[in-house]
């Protein structure tokens, strides 16, 4: 996984609480073989109503998508990852995530931010207002800006996820770092 260490863009207010992965990534595409192609997946049954958020052409090319309460609830899907990774998002913000969804994120490079709904608000607001404001997301602050309407939040985050992060390690990674060890301890 590439390090992150900061995000900044734009953002994608999608207004919706409880959205599950099924309906992040429909189950049809989950019978894929390459992990490349998810894009086209993202919210499909949702792109279909001409009035989604997503078809909105103030919002392209967002890399932060800000959601309602208990985004990625659901079944284990990383396939919900990947495909708003491949949508071009950097971090999901929103009061709440699915446990499994978070955890997926994180060891996929998705940067979780759990914010408070007032907070969310705030911004979901500010972004209908004016779907060019910048927010920066700063994993080694744990903050949140968004410099043109005074925001400023911290977010939590674990010390170890925010090293995965800023270091890029996903699972392999972490196992690399006692590469050396694990060869000592095979050839004995």
């Amino acid at each position: 996984m590439e390090p992150v260490q900061v995000v900044t863009g734009t953002a994608v207010p999608l207004d919706r609480s409880d959205v599950d992965t099924d309906q992040i990534i429909p189950s049809d595409w989950l019978k894929r073989v390459e992990r490349t192609g998810f894009e086209k997946g993202l919210f499909s049954e949702w792109k279909d109503d001409p009035a989604f958020v997503m078809n909105d052409e103030r919002f392209a090319g967002a890399s932060i998508l800000v959601a309602g309460e208990n985004f990625g609830v659901g079944s284990s899907r990383e396939h919900a990852v990947w495909a708003i990774q491949q949508s071009g998002f950097n971090a999901v913000i929103c009061p709440r995530f699915g446990d499994i969804f978070r955890n997926n994120s994180t060891k996929n490079g998705l940067v979780p931010v759990v914010l408070t709904a007032a907070e969310v608000s705030t911004l979901m607001a500010a972004i209908e207002n004016d779907p060019d404001l910048e927010i920066t997301i700063d994993v080694a602050r744990r903050s949140v800006e968004a410099p043109a309407i005074g925001f400023e939040a911290q977010f939590p985050l674990d010390s170890a996820t925010q090293e995965r992060f800023i270091e890029g390690l996903d699972d392999i990674g972490l196992t690399l770092r006692h590469a050396d060890a694990i060869t000592a301890y095979e050839s004995r």
